[in-house]
Order: structure tokens, then C-alpha cells, then sequence
């Protein structure tokens, strides 16, 4: 099987893979695709297999990435994914090998990449990545860990900025951080509006629009980040239905306590 690196040449006449059959996000799309012509020339890498298929990688120079990690002179992988038929065919190790050779071509000490504590959607499996020689270096609450490939033993450990622990939103309601980096976040936001406004409950989006915004978030994951009431809540792009059974629950709990 062929693997195609995406360019700003190309990639407007090809997929992104995540949003595959994602008709009612074209405009998300869009919007990536512009997203990943801008990381692009900062160091950004799309690859992904040559078919019809959900089986890539998006990495880019941590220093460059929209997360608040400290992790100089490292890869950072935004995203590693494959799905359905393709999993257990070697697609994550070939992956992981471009992203290795780019980053030892570019003199760099090692990859950095965010993974959970346990399985959740939108993460990817510790477990693999531990396979593949990475090593937890730092945590942030409540279940995100910092994986790390080094090669260069005297290089840096790489961490999350101190700062994220404490830095909650003190808003009302419903509070969602994002960026663009995935369309599925920003695709899915009127309708998580709705059913916030639905039942009484202010709701805010914050859009993270620059790296520097990114890298002082009060989010982890940037990507897409929801609070409750200053309480981190989930990073799980929620479909409407599980937004509307999660607030139902916290309501339930909330007339309990009062």
C-alpha cells in the first residue's frame, strides 16, 4: 500500500480522512484544510494512506504546536489514526516511522504526544504508544498524560505548562474551548448550542485562534475542551443526545445537593 504526504498543492483536491462521509461538516472541513495550509509552513506534516480511508498522521515542531506543552526541540503528533479494516496491518508503525525520520532528519531529541490514562474516544490507547518505546513523562488532571519517544538521553524531559491546573474558566453554564484542528469540533457546536439553550443553560464557545492562545488555554486538549460551571466535563465531541443525558444527570445531581 502507497502512503501521499499532503502539500498546499494538493490538498484541495484531497481528503483529510477524518471527516470522510461527513457531508454536513463541509464547511469544518474547509476550514481544517485552511488550518493545515497555515501549520504547513511552519513544519506541519499530513501523511496518510493513499485510499479512501481513515489511516494518517498530522505532526508538526512541538515548539509550533497548539497545545500547552513545553517540549522543545521534539515532534509533536497531533494525531495519529486508523480506523475500521486497517487496523493490525502495520499502518501505525509505518506512521510513526515517517514521523521519527523526519524529526531525527531535522536534528530534533525526540516526539512528544498526548495520550489518556485509560481508553477514550478522541484520545489515542497509551497502551500502543508505550508498545512503540514511549514513556509517560507528565500528567495533567483529570486523565491526560504526556507520552514521549527520546533518543537523545541529555535532552530535555518534556511537560505540560504548569499553568493549565489552575487556570479553569469561572463561567456559568456551558464553556467550550476549541480549534478548527478537527472538524467534528467545530462542526457540531450550533447543535451543542441548542439543546445548552433548550434547557436554560448559557453556553459559550471560545474559538482558539492563534498558537499563542492555544499554549495558554486553560484546556489540555485544545481541540475541543467543554466546562460545566468552571468543571472540566469532557473532551469528547458530544453528539446532542449525550450532551442532553450528561446536563440531565448533573441537573438530577444538582437539585439532590440543594
Amino acid at each position: 500500500m502507497n502512503y501521499i504526504q499532503l502539500t498546499k498543492a494538493n490538498i484541495h483536491d484531497e481528503h483529510i480522512c477524518c471527516a470522510l462521509g461527513a457531508k454536513q461538516y463541509i464547511d469544518a472541513v474547509h476550514e481544517k484544510k485552511q488550518w493545515l495550509c497555515e501549520r504547513m509552513e511552519e513544519g506541519l506534516v499530513f501523511y496518510r494512506l493513499d485510499e479512501r480511508a481513515k489511516v494518517f498522521i498530522e505532526y508538526l515542531p512541538a515548539e509550533k504546536a497548539w497545545v500547552p506543552v513545553e517540549a522543545p526541540n521534539y515532534m509533536y503528533i497531533n494525531c495519529l489514526w486508523v480506523s475500521g479494516r486497517y487496523k493490525d496491518g502495520g499502518h501505525g508503525r509505518r506512521l510513526l516511522d515517517k514521523c521519527t525520520e523526519d524529526a531525527k532528519a531535522l536534528g530534533m531529541d525526540g516526539i512528544v504526544h498526548i495520550v489518556g490514562k485509560a481508553k477514550y474516544p478522541y484520545l489515542s490507547d497509551k497502551r500502543y504508544f508505550e508498545h512503540m518505546g514511549f514513556e509517560v513523562a507528565d500528567q495533567a488532571e483529570p486523565y491526560f498524560e504526556l507520552a514521549v519517544l527520546k533518543w537523545n538521553e541529555l535532552a530535555v524531559t518534556p511537560a505540560f505548562r504548569r499553568t493549565i491546573n489552575n487556570a479553569n474558566p469561572m463561567e456559568e453554564g456551558i464553556s467550550i474551548y476549541y480549534t478548527v484542528q478537527c472538524p467534528f469540533a467545530a462542526g457540531i457546536l450550533d447543535e451543542l448550542q441548542k439543546v445548552a439553550e433548550g434547557k436554560g443553560i448559557p453556553f459559550r464557545a471560545h474559538r482558539l485562534r492563534t498558537r499563542e492562545e492555544a499554549q495558554q488555554a486553560p484546556a489540555v486538549w485544545t481541540t475541543f475542551s467543554m466546562y460545566y460551571n468552571g468543571e472540566f466535563l469532557t473532551h469528547e465531541i458530544l453528539s446532542p443526545n449525550k450532551l442532553e443525558k450528561l446536563l440531565h444527570q448533573r441537573q438530577k445531581q444538582a437539585s439532590r445537593s440543594s
